[in-house]
């Protein structure tokens, strides 16, 4: 009876699993995406019950299925923070009425950056209102608004026009603010002054006793908590 009743999970369980895969075939990201990874998250659920129920009997069956139920709880994780990442990437979209595909890059190359994605997807908004094309009169460029010089402190020999990919873009400049905060020993206001106006201004307004803000700090982190970095 043991047996017949394993057999019947385990189909039962193969057959959800290829559902599963084919929704995952037809269906986008994003909210939908979200959906699949609990159907996944399901099955795993599933397997893990199944497992545990079983884990008593011969010696080698016995480790087989821990082995499974080891598995199937590291396959349980995995979809929670697929799951978890989706739903953050999805209220970001939301928030400032961007597409998922433009706030998948964003969130994703800021935690790669090692930048908090809540201060990302704000330095973005206030630089260039997620225009990729933005340039500014003083030939800022892309959705950072980089200076083709600074760009060039971080990869060498990159052309503006390489400026205007997207996730080249995202990339550099984050780095440069990380690079900012760390550099100013987690000073965010300073970091971002220092990204709008430039070391060369603000550190002439602070050898002559005067306050750098302009302003600029409050719009990108007003009402912001964060230290702006993640390790």
């Amino acid at each position: 009876m043991r047996h017949e009743t394993r057999y019947v999970h385990r189909g039962d369980l193969e057959r959800r699993r290829a559902k599963v895969r084919r929704w995952r075939m037809l269906l986008s990201s994003g909210a939908i995406g979200a959906v699949v990874l609990l159907l996944g998250a399901q099955i795993t659920n599933e397997r893990m019950a199944v497992a545990s129920t079983y884990s008593f009997g011969l010696p080698g069956e016995s480790r087989r299925l821990r082995d499974e139920l080891d598995a199937a709880r590291g396959e349980l994780e995995l979809a929670q923070a697929q799951l978890e990442r989706a739903n953050q990437i999805l209220a970001f979209s939301t928030r400032y009425r961007i597409s998922a595909d433009i706030a998948t890059s964003i969130y994703d190359i800021a935690l790669a950056e090692g930048l908090e994605p809540d201060l990302a997807f704000r330095l973005v908004k206030v630089e260039s209102q997620f225009n990729e094309k933005a340039t500014s009169p003083v030939g800022a460029v892309g959705l950072t608004q980089l200076m083709p010089a600074t760009a060039g402190y971080f990869q060498k020999g990159i052309t503006k026009k390489q400026l205007y990919d997207r996730e080249t873009n995202l990339r550099i400049g984050f780095r440069y603010l990380r690079t900012l905060i760390n550099q100013y020993d987690g000073d965010l206001k300073l970091a971002l002054l220092v990204y709008n106006r430039g070391p060369a201004a603000v550190e002439r307004a602070r050898a002559a006793g005067l306050d750098p803000a302009n302003g600029y700090d409050r719009m990108v982190a007003g009402g912001y908590r964060g230290s702006g970095v993640v390790d």
